[in-house]
């Protein structure tokens, strides 16, 4: 039995730590659902000294895809960027035969960005974080590049 005094809140974790968890997750995931297929996925745009300039983070898995993150340095910003890592990442999961993306995005991002490219609100979290919110946005992906 698990008491209170075997809990350990750490602010910092390990990288390692926080990856034991995701597998152990995707492990009971794939138990449950039979589905095997989960990958990665990260788009990179890097400077000649190969230093990240903007990027894209998320995965893919059961036919779904999910956006976990994206950014663009302030110097690239209002370039197209952001739409391009978006369109890469829509046709790779295309490619690993997701027929939809998710993604979240607070008020003070850009909620209204993934908007313009064909993105819907599915939810908005009022007061996440304290005054602001938090937008749930999806995108069903056809068999052509939208």
């Amino acid at each position: 039995m698990i008491n209170r005094d075997d809990l350990v809140v750490e602010c910092e974790p390990a990288v390692a730590d926080i990856e034991f968890l995701d597998d152990r997750l995707y492990d009971y995931n794939v138990e449950q659902t039979g589905y095997r297929d989960g990958k990665r996925l990260a788009i990179f745009v890097r400077d000649a000294q190969q230093a990240i300039r903007a990027g894209l983070d998320g995965r893919t898995w059961g036919g779904s895809g999910e956006i976990r993150s994206l950014w663009v340095d302030t110097t690239l910003r209002g370039q197209g960027v952001g739409a391009k890592l978006m369109q890469a990442a829509e046709r790779e999961a295309r490619a690993r035969g997701c027929t939809q993306l998710m993604l979240g995005s607070f008020s003070f991002q850009s909620p209204g960005f993934y908007q313009a490219l064909g993105y819907e609100v599915l939810a908005v979290l009022d007061d996440y974080p304290r005054g602001h919110q938090l937008y749930m946005l999806y995108k069903r992906l056809t068999s052509s590049a939208s």
